[in-house]
């Protein structure tokens, strides 16, 4: 049986799988340290799992696979995917596996459930993703850990009082993780400020953006429209039902804000820059065909993707610049098609720099080898529900929250076409450094 909405169904590929979402649900976001601080982040990503199972009434062994992302590894659960799959009371025979690649781990884990729905292995595959910055790994100095080692193996006493003789004060010195680049050892922080430096994004127009965020945010969240959160009650805690790190200010007080990373001078503060955030998020993925027959209407159709690199050493907080004319080329679309835009707001002067350039003829003849510019998004189709600046952005969890958000707009706003963009630092274990990753959305109206 053919749907009536289903006859709409356009950039459709001969011979490929047509890949639905059904359903996308995440934890409140919350600013980290807050209520979620005893927890690990097993038992978010459990939480986001059992009420993706709640929200779509899917039974446990129709999932094929589970895939989650995730930036900083909790050493006692390193496939976090398996842990809250088992807590979640999926099958222990249902395959899971973990992937990182920095602020765009969890569009990997959903690229990744396309690539298998569209192998023909998989049916039905849930992505997602989860991080937990209120308990990061903080590591003894590498001397030290070299001694404790061998401390280990020592088989006499002389050995080993040798080894504990030879511990001098700075051993003990931790080690702390940090959001920089490991090959340039330049904070993500730094690199917005350059970055807005470059392009000439001024404090007050970062500030105006960034108080745009929070205001938006504000905005859908007493209006209801962000569907994708779900309650969850914390062990020993209250329940939780919404984000808790929107605050709209004032440019008046976000002004008195010193500079963060490049001191005195820079431009970027606490108020214009994402915060640390504990969350995990979760998205059931299906082929269309077993998406209608278990009786689920899609939510959207996952058409495409492109993946783009850029040098760590220059701008690498570019990738949307030079990803989002790939992928529209690919669909044989324009920025006019697009109805609803969702890019990741790492850094208010980060998204003021990616305007300024993707509406620059010179920059794209210049860098990107181009005749002309691809354009900007008009600001009435952009985040307009708030972003990562005001709801929060745990690292490997905002991928799913953007093409979720992309679907829930386009729905209540009437559009067909969707497009997520995402700068993200270097986070593989490869010769490049991902620079953003790029889905083109497209939801088919009712008849």
């Amino acid at each position: 049986m053919v749907m009536p909405w289903a006859l709409e169904m356009t950039l459709a590929r001969p011979n490929v799988k047509n890949i639905v979402l059904v359903e996308g649900v995440r934890t409140p976001f919350l600013l980290s340290g807050t209520t979620y601080s005893d927890l690990m982040p097993h038992d978010l990503a459990r939480a986001a799992l059992q009420g993706l199972l709640h929200r779509t009434a899917i039974p446990k062994d129709v999932v094929d696979y589970i895939i989650y992302g995730t930036v900083i590894q909790e050493v006692k659960t390193s496939n976090v995917a398996r842990e809250a799959a088992l807590g979640a009371g999926f099958s222990d025979k249902i395959p899971s596996h973990t992937v990182t690649m920095a602020c765009i781990s969890s569009n990997q884990a959903m690229t990744s459930a396309v690539g298998l729905i569209a192998a023909g292995q998989c049916d039905a595959v849930v992505a997602g993703g989860v991080e937990f910055m209120s308990d990061v790994p903080i590591r003894h100095s590498r001397k030290m850990r070299k001694t404790m080692l061998s401390l280990n193996k020592a088989k006499t006493l002389g050995q080993r009082l040798s080894l504990l003789g030879s511990i001098r004060l700075a051993h003990l010195s931790p080690e702390l993780p940090a959001v920089a680049e490991f090959s340039t050892s330049e904070t993500m922080g730094h690199s917005a400020d350059r970055l807005a430096a470059a392009f000439g994004v001024s404090r007050v127009e970062q500030d105006e953006f960034a108080l745009r965020s929070h205001s938006l945010a504000k905005k859908a969240q007493d209006a209801g429209l962000l569907q994708d959160v779900i309650s969850f009650k914390v062990p020993g805690r209250d329940i939780v039902s919404q984000d808790n790190g929107i605050r709209p200010s004032s440019m008046e007080q976000m002004a008195k804000l010193k500079p963060a990373f490049i001191k005195p001078h820079g431009t970027v503060t606490a108020a214009n820059s994402s915060f640390l955030t504990d969350g995990a998020s979760a998205v059931l993925i299906m082929s269309e065909e077993k998406a209608l027959a278990m009786g689920y209407k899609p939510k959207a159709y996952l058409r495409d993707f492109v993946y783009v690199s850029q040098d760590p050493k220059d701008q690498l907080l570019l990738g949307p610049t030079y990803g989002t004319p790939k992928v529209l080329e690919r669909a044989g679309l324009t920025m006019s098609d697009i109805d609803v835009f969702e890019f990741h707001e790492a850094f208010a002067g980060q998204i003021m720099a990616n305007l300024k350039a993707m509406d620059s003829d010179w920059f794209a003849q210049t860098y990107m080898g181009r005749k002309s510019k691809v354009g900007t998004p008009p600001m009435d189709k952009f985040n307009l529900w708030g972003g990562s600046l005001s709801l929060g952005h745990p690292f490997g969890a905002t991928g799913c929250r953007l093409v979720t958000t992309v679907a829930h707009r386009l729905q209540k706003e009437g559009g067909q076409y969707g497009l997520v963009a995402a700068c993200a630092a270097g986070g593989q274990v490869s010769d490049t450094h991902p620079g953003g990753v790029f889905w083109l959305i497209v939801l088919l109206k009712n008849k």
